[in-house]
Formats: C-alpha cells, sequence, structure tokens
C-alpha cells in the first residue's frame, strides 16, 4: 500500500492490516524455509516495507498526541 492510502486509515485499522501482514509474512517465511520458492519472491519485500510503514505513521501518531 502507498503511504497517502496508510495515512488515510485510523490507528485500529492499521494495527489491524499490521497484524495481517504479519500472518502473510510467517507463512511465507515458512515456505522458503522449507525450501519451497514462494510464489511471488517481492511480496516478501513489500510486506515488510509495508510494515515498516505502518510503525512510521503510528510512532508519528503516538508523537503527536
Amino acid at each position: 500500500m502507498k503511504i497517502k492510502e496508510l495515512r488515510a486509515l485510523g490507528e485500529n485499522d492499521l494495527n489491524q492490516k499490521k497484524q495481517e501482514l504479519y500472518k502473510e509474512l510467517m507463512k511465507d517465511n515458512a515456505q522458503v524455509a522449507t525450501g519451497t520458492i514462494p510464489k511471488n519472491p517481492g511480496k516478501l519485500k513489500l510486506a515488510k516495507k509495508t510494515i515498516a510503514r505502518i510503525n512510521t505513521i503510528l510512532a508519528e501518531a503516538r508523537k503527536k498526541a
């Protein structure tokens, strides 16, 4: 997701999205660990970046409050 789209979401939505991404990331990392090639290897990097973006937005929101 783009940063603009993430900033439009509320704190609860961001936390929920982060949890979904963590689950996907764990599933994909398990596939890599077992030797299975993931269908979309770029998905791992994208999930990590999106999680980092969400964490940044949440930290900024806490800092403002």
